[in-house]
């Protein structure tokens, strides 16, 4: 797969872990990252990668924050983005099979239950179920589109 990955200097370090363990298994990887913690907005790292992603030839998208919570919303502000804040594999998995995420969002400083690999794996492995998933996500996509008042 070829994966758009970025973050704030809040996970620079789990970036790092993330990065290495895609390319040990194959994936391609855009690092659009920071690797310091010298400060950088988050908001600012989900703009790029979006942008890079909606310009086409990418899988997916990881993005990581401090938290994941500023990054994911920031990410979720733009049109064609479904980008899920995941902590286990079942959130992961669910966020591909029924809201057919296309980026994921974890926190760099946040303690995880489960192992990277496998909530890594989960996301990436997981596949939309479509059927009746679809109505919903049209719903979603109706969101985006500017209301006139």
């Amino acid at each position: 797969m070829r994966i758009i990955l970025a973050n704030d200097h809040g996970a620079f370090g789990r970036k790092k872990e993330i990065q290495d363990w895609l390319l040990a298994r194959g994936h391609e990887v855009k690092n659009l990252g920071v690797d310091s913690e010298e400060r950088v907005d988050y908001a600012d790292k989900a703009a790029e990668a979006a942008a890079l992603y909606l310009r086409g030839g990418w899988d997916l998208g990881i993005l990581l924050c401090g938290t994941g919570i500023g990054i994911s919303i920031a990410a979720n502000k733009i049109a064609g983005i479904r980008c899920a804040l995941v902590h286990d594999t079942y959130t992961a998995r669910m966020a591909r099979e029924h809201n057919d995420a296309n980026f994921l969002a974890l926190g760099g400083r946040v303690e995880l239950t489960q192992s990277l690999g496998d909530i890594l794996s989960a996301f990436l492995d997981a596949r939309f179920e479509g059927g009746r998933h679809i109505a919903r996500l049209a719903k979603i996509s109706a969101l985006e589109q500017p209301r006139g008042e």
